[in-house]
């Protein structure tokens, strides 16, 4: 019998979707390294598992990052899936983000999953096979207002991740970046990872009370199921081939597809001013 069980690297599995990437790794037969702050933690959030390993990780920290890699390889003998699914979001109007808001954004969202990559693809090469699955946003394809720096963050992973692709194909390593839409996890918690400006500018007083209220709101009412998404990323990881992107939920497809037409009328509006700006023969 063919052993078509696999070892997934999760970060950010202490909560939210995390937790259900985590069990439906684990439901379908497959080895997981359960990453967080605190294994215990995360631990805690699982339960026991004889195919479980928990790893403390604070993906802003490199050295943290090699430490974890190194404890998946000695337990389990080899890395085949990361999931970088760790973040938070830093919302807010541009001016009433503060500098050091903006760069923790950046760590945390964008720096912290290079981090744990590049902790992982020696492993991944070394094997010349794997999966490297990034978590990004619809955010990270459109953007909106009220996530300047949230939206900046997942845009600079969409790059990367669509860059990262050519170098890893010779190796028999795939990519997949996932744009969720609004899943009902544990994002807009306050607190917990959703952070409110720090600067007060009165111009965007108003308008940014307004939005705060307005998303606290949403909190539980979001459409996604976190639970589906889970197992279809562990669908889509068992599948023959890894798509390049996966559009996660119904608003993120009718988002892009909106945001692609207006693209695209764009590009028609000015195409001729476009092409003229070729030397002259």
């Amino acid at each position: 019998m063919v052993d078509n069980s696999k070892v997934w690297f999760i970060t950010g599995a202490g909560r939210g979707m995390g937790i259900d990437i985590a069990h439906a790794a684990l439901a379908a037969g497959h080895s997981v390294v359960a990453t967080g702050r605190s294994a215990e933690r995360v631990l805690a959030a699982l339960g026991e598992h004889e195919n479980l390993l928990a790893v403390s990780l604070d993906i802003t920290d490199p050295g943290a990052a090699t430490a974890a890699a190194e404890a998946a390889v000695e337990r389990f003998g080899r890395i085949d899936v990361l999931v970088n699914n760790a973040g938070n979001f830093y919302a807010g109007y541009f001016e009433n983000i503060s500098p050091e808001q903006f760069r923790a954004q950046m760590e945390t969202n964008f720096f912290g999953p290079l981090n744990v990559t590049r902790a992982i693809l020696p492993v991944m090469r070394a094997q010349r096979s794997g999966q490297v699955i990034t978590i990004t946003s619809s955010a990270g394809l459109i953007g909106g207002e009220f996530t300047a720096a949230y939206a900046a963050s997942k845009f600079a992973l969409e790059g990367w991740m669509e860059s990262l692709r050519f170098d890893l194909a010779p190796f028999g390593i795939s990519t997949m970046a996932v744009e969720p839409g609004f899943f009902r996890t544990e994002l807009l918690v306050e607190g917990s990872s959703t952070i409110w400006p720090e600067l007060d500018v009165e111009d965007y007083a108003e308008r940014t009370a307004q939005t705060i209220a307005a998303w606290k709101g949403m909190h539980g009412q979001q459409g996604g199921d976190p639970k589906k998404l889970a197992q279809a990323l562990v669908t889509l990881s068992d599948s023959a081939e890894l798509p390049l992107r996966f559009v996660a939920g119904a608003d993120a497809t009718a988002g892009v597809e909106q945001n692609l037409a207006t693209i695209q009328g764009q590009l028609d509006a000015n195409r001729e001013l476009s092409a003229s700006l070729t030397y002259d023969a």
